[in-house]
């Protein structure tokens, strides 16, 4: 990479690291892993970054990536491994409920990594059904179906009385 792609790549990645490892740690509730997948994710970048500067939306392919390599990862850790530990990161300590994180953490990571990824990427993420469809490679109605099924999971894991239920 000579010099103009490198100072375009760090900047991407100086700009875009927080996003990536916030929505990482939403996909495996865990800090250490999520900035695992997050380096994982710039390196990738940074070792096509040629093809991937030029992408339209570079933050939709960063996505992919990210989630690409969760899944990936998913199906290669044991049980154990994959809930990980459900203690939030001390930065995001000083903001928002811990309550509220830690009981969404802990029915996230009850839910298969698939359905997982597409709750995130629907819900916090807020993509389209059809953005989603496409990250992970399914048609929109398998998105639509799974997260539906996902959704009413978390209901049921978190009581429809809980005031951290879905609605």
């Amino acid at each position: 990479m000579r010099g103009q792609d490198e100072l375009s790549f760090e900047e991407y990645a100086t700009a875009r690291t927080r996003r990536l490892y916030r929505t990482a740690y939403l996909l495996c509730g865990d800090p250490h892993r999520a900035e695992d997948l997050a380096q994982a994710t710039l390196a990738k970048l940074f070792a096509h970054w040629r093809r991937a500067s030029r992408m339209e939306n570079l933050d939709a392919y960063a996505r992919t990536v990210l989630t690409r390599t969760f899944l990936a990862e998913q199906r290669k850790w044991s049980l154990a491994r994959r809930l990980g530990s459900l203690v939030g990161s001390p930065e995001e300590s000083r903001h928002g409920d811990a309550d509220l994180r830690v009981t969404l953490l802990t029915a996230l990571a009850q839910l298969p990594s698939r359905a997982r990824a597409m709750v995130v990427l629907r819900y916090w993420e807020d993509l389209s059904v059809e953005t989603v469809a496409e990250l992970l490679g399914c048609s929109t109605g398998t998105v639509k179906s799974q997260c539906s099924r996902a959704l009413a999971r978390l209901r049921e894991q978190l009581g429809e009385s809980s005031p951290y239920a879905p609605v």
